[in-house]
């Protein structure tokens, strides 16, 4: 009986060991990607459905630009979908973060609007001008008014320059330092000019083909990209999750977007063997 006993409870902790180790497997096996709003939900949703086995995306949904880095930092998620890449290389800076970009996705098509202006030839010298509160966004902003020639910027500032580094201001336009999330509200309280995206702008039913002044990015230097940490750089999890943000389903959805001018794929389908 003894020995009955025992080769029962042998058998009970092998069986348990085995259902745990199943169960972990299974677990990292789920790669949890944090995103924020369409079309980066809409892109985790379609890498899911394609991601080759036996892993499996999670689509974890955050409400501002801070908790998608700050969960990928503390190991919540596996990965995030949300930004590019000068956004995280300043998070890595302020944080002490080891965030890298693995793949690009797509290039947004972003600019500035105006609920006053129809053209830029319009602008009102002393207009006020909406940029982004963010490091990385407001270089970006200043980057396309100088693209338009409407500032100059000092050579010396860098990729993140800062209206400190403005130079020349012609029109003597007044900039406003407001949060990304809330440029929109500034479009509609009557600001002049102002800097937006088209996952935020669409709230009001405008879209790129209504900027007065729209960025070119050929370099694809601000495309929203996959980022994980530096430690999951190697793992097959990483590889089968860079397939699926760079498969056909995915680039055939931006191409469909593309259509409407929101935005363009930032990489290009692999030639297969009955291509070449």
């Amino acid at each position: 009986m003894f020995k009955k006993g025992l080769v029962a409870s042998i058998a009970a902790l092998m069986f348990g060991a085995t259902l745990s180790t199943t169960v972990t497997a299974q677990e990292d096996n789920v790669l949890k990607v944090a995103s924020h709003l369409p079309p980066m939900t809409d892109i985790v949703e379609i890498a899911a459905e394609v991601i080759a086995e036996p892993y499996t995306i999670e689509l974890v949904e955050v409400s501002d630009n801070i908790q998608y880095n700050e969960a990928l930092l503390n190991d919540e998620v596996y990965a995030n979908f949300a930004q590019h890449e000068p956004f995280a290389e300043i998070f890595n800076q302020e944080r002490d973060g080891d965030l890298v970009a693995i793949q690009p996705v797509y290039n947004a098509i972003l600019g500035f609007y105006s609920p006053v202006y129809d053209s830029i030839e319009e602008l009102e010298d002393g207009a006020e001008v909406a940029i982004p509160s963010d490091i990385t966004n407001e270089a970006r902003a200043l980057l396309i008014l100088e693209s338009y020639d409407l500032i100059e910027l000092d050579e010396e500032a860098g990729m993140f320059p800062t209206v400190d580094n403005i130079t020349e201001n012609p029109h003597n336009l007044e900039f406003l330092h407001i949060d990304l999330l809330n440029l929109t509200g500034a479009y509609e309280d009557g600001v002049e000019l102002v800097f937006n995206y088209p996952t935020y702008i669409t709230s009001v039913g405008l879209t790129p083909a209504d900027a007065v002044l729209r960025e070119d990015d050929e370099e694809f230097k601000f495309a929203i990209q996959v980022i994980i940490r530096e430690g999951n750089l190697d793992t097959d999890a990483t590889k089968a999750l860079q397939a699926a943000f760079a498969s056909p389903e995915v680039y055939d959805f931006l191409e469909e977007l593309a259509e409407n001018g929101h935005l363009e794929a930032a990489f290009e389908l692999e030639e297969t063997e009955d291509e070449e």
